[in-house]
């Protein structure tokens, strides 16, 4: 048998994972300041990490928190590792897909905690999962390519603020923590990147038929030169409301109240 040292492991895991644009942060301090940025702990026991690689998250999990930790991860080498390095976590390491995950029966369907360095290309996907199942997630801390946590986290009016601002803060609030230099990974990436914070806020539903409310905000965007008033045009608008402002704005000057408050002006 070829003995694999610890330089070995993670480059092969960098070959396995590079299609997912994957990079392994190697920087301690942060690694910790990324756990000490679970703040909630009055509101779940259990943390998910996605993603672990060689475990530099995970060792701060461990002994640094309370939280029953458990990881996914989809590489069968980061598993193996992990196993071998990490014991007490044999019976809590899921060997899978992430976005393919059933959260039902998760936990016995109580609330956890998401965390992760995530994979930069499905890092968006990730969140939309947690967003279908939202009331089971109450915080997520991630890192992410900036300019992917700088859009998650934008407030209208600004040039960054988009769809995925607008579904996520509809029933999170997002915090932006800090930026990290690419030199603290390997391999390192070509993009500066970024650790966010999404809580769980008080909004339980939305007051208007939230399918709709996607669509109008997905319209809204993928026009957001234009005014509401054409990027929303296929949407047929009550006659009380053919001549409100909203329709006189573009989709990045509108709050997520706004974007409630026009889908409620659209006939079902």
């Amino acid at each position: 048998m070829v003995k694999r040292d610890k330089k070995g492991i993670m480059d092969n895991q960098v070959r396995a994972k590079k299609h997912l644009g994957q990079h392994f942060l190697k920087d301690e301090t942060i690694a910790l300041n990324i756990v000490k940025s679970l703040k909630h702990t009055d509101l779940y026991k259990y943390v998910l990490e996605v993603g672990p690689g060689m475990g530099v998250l995970t060792k701060y999990l461990i002994t640094e928190t309370a939280y029953e930790t458990h990881i996914i991860d989809i590489d069968w080498d980061s598993i193996a590792y992990l196993k071998k390095n990490f014991p007490v976590l044999e019976n809590k390491i899921i060997e899978g897909d992430f976005l393919q995950l059933n959260f039902t029966t998760l936990f016995n369907n109580e609330p956890f905690a998401v965390i992760g360095n995530f994979p930069y290309n499905i890092s968006t996907e990730i969140l939309f999962k947690v967003l279908d199942h939202k009331n089971q997630v109450p915080e997520v801390v991630g890192m992410f390519q900036k300019e992917v946590a700088e859009r998650i986290a934008a407030k209208p009016r600004n040039k960054t603020y988009g769809i995925t601002s607008v579904l996520l803060q509809a029933f999170y609030d997002i915090d932006y923590l800090f930026t990290v230099d690419e030199h603290v990974f390997h391999p390192p990436p070509r993009v500066k990147s970024a650790v966010i914070r999404l809580t769980r806020n008080n909004v339980q539903q939305l007051d208007c038929n939230e399918k709709l409310f996607k669509q109008v905000v997905k319209a809204g965007f993928n026009q957001r030169r234009k005014t509401l008033r054409n990027s929303i045009k296929a949407f047929k608008l009550k006659p009380e409301f053919l001549d409100h402002k909203y329709l006189t704005q573009r989709a990045e000057e509108l709050s997520v109240t706004d974007f409630v408050a026009l889908t409620n002006m659209v006939e079902t």
